[in-house]
């Protein structure tokens, strides 16, 4: 009788483990729609309709946080585009949410000026979107733990893309052995880590990380470059010529953004 228990107590940790082995392993996916507009009208109806119809019906079917981004003024296309990161638990998530959006009366109804614009007054010029995968060493997105004022802040958001889908699978790895570390030491407050699996530059991986101002994003780029585990890594074999193409873009969060 001691043995079957032991036994039984035995396989139950064992299931216990392989649980929660599996649940780690668990990876959010990203949508990031880039919403492009022409003028500072289009800007103000988005603005209105994310802050008091979307974000409100995201968080009463059960997205947690919506972020909302816009370059800050010193880029190129500031004041042309506004960012929607959203995240979801699963792709049944991802698409289920749409059509909870149709039966959702409060947001029909609050967001009734931008469903319902006109065609010669619409609320934006084109939408882009990329559906994004989290990284298996990071698989979660997370708040950042900024506390200044977000009209300060530099979100920067990176787009690394691959000459080949094996060499992008490179950058991949060499993110999950060590790079996000050091983002991670030296208080970047990473958002997210993503792996596209749908998007118009693939092969390419996307993350976000934050800083205070600009000054403390260009000192925390100076201790990275010096970092020895960046030193120790960035020239090996294995890991060169894995990006043909680095696209940043340094954004703001919106007031009414939940990151």
């Amino acid at each position: 009788m001691r043995l079957l228990k032991k036994l039984s107590f035995s396989l139950f940790a064992i299931c216990l483990m392989m649980s929660s082995s599996l649940m780690a392993q668990k990876r959010d996916f990203y949508e990031l729609k880039a919403y492009h507009i022409d003028s500072p009208a289009q800007e103000a109806m988005l603005d209105s309709y994310l802050e008091k119809a979307f974000i409100p019906a995201a968080h009463r079917n059960g997205i947690a946080k919506v972020g909302v981004f816009k370059p800050v003024s010193s880029q190129p296309d500031a004041g042309k585009k506004v960012y929607v990161f959203i995240p979801f638990k699963s792709m049944d998530e991802f698409m289920a949410f749409e059509g909870k959006l149709v039966k959702d009366q409060a947001y029909q109804a609050a967001g009734s000026s931008y469903i319902n614009a006109a065609f010669d007054n619409p609320p934006y010029k084109r939408i882009e979107t990329s559906i994004l995968r989290g990284m298996s060493e990071h698989p979660k997105f997370a708040e950042s733990a900024l506390t200044n004022a977000k009209s300060e802040r530099i979100y920067e958001l990176r787009s690394y893309e691959g000459p080949t889908e094996r060499l992008y699978k490179q950058k991949v790895k060499m993110f999950n052995s060590g790079e996000m570390d050091i983002f991670s030491r030296l208080n970047c407050s990473p958002i997210f880590y993503g792996e596209t699996i749908a998007g118009a530059n693939m092969p390419n991986l996307m993350y976000m990380t934050t800083h205070e101002n600009m000054e403390v994003r260009n000192e925390h780029w100076k201790q990275f470059g010096a970092d020895p585990a960046w030193a120790a890594m960035k020239d090996l074999e294995e890991y060169k010529n894995t990006v043909s193409r680095n696209d940043t873009r340094l954004l703001y969060p919106a007031e009414y953004s939940d990151l």
